[in-house]
């Protein structure tokens, strides 16, 4: 399963607080839609990684971190805490 890769790899960035959610049923009948989900997702996290950082480099780091999940996957929200 995508997601329990992405929790596995995210626990690189030590979060304090990690959600990930499959919205691909949300998306039935869009591009990228796929039968069985793993094509949406929403990451929402919080870890001291982030502190310092600008918006964009918490973002880079997500991406950083998940590395080839990112091109297997359709759409990617990410909310993040400091």
């Amino acid at each position: 399963m995508i997601a329990d890769q992405m929790r596995e790899r995210l626990q690189g960035l030590s979060p304090t607080m990690l959600e990930i959610v499959d919205e691909s049923e949300q998306h039935r009948g869009h591009a990228g839609f796929r039968e069985g989900g793993q094509s949406h997702f929403r990451i929402r996290i919080a870890s001291p990684s982030f502190a310092g950082k600008s918006r964009l480099e918490r973002h880079r780091l997500v991406h950083i971190t998940l590395g080839d999940i990112v091109p297997r996957i359709h759409a990617l929200a990410i909310e993040i805490t400091a």
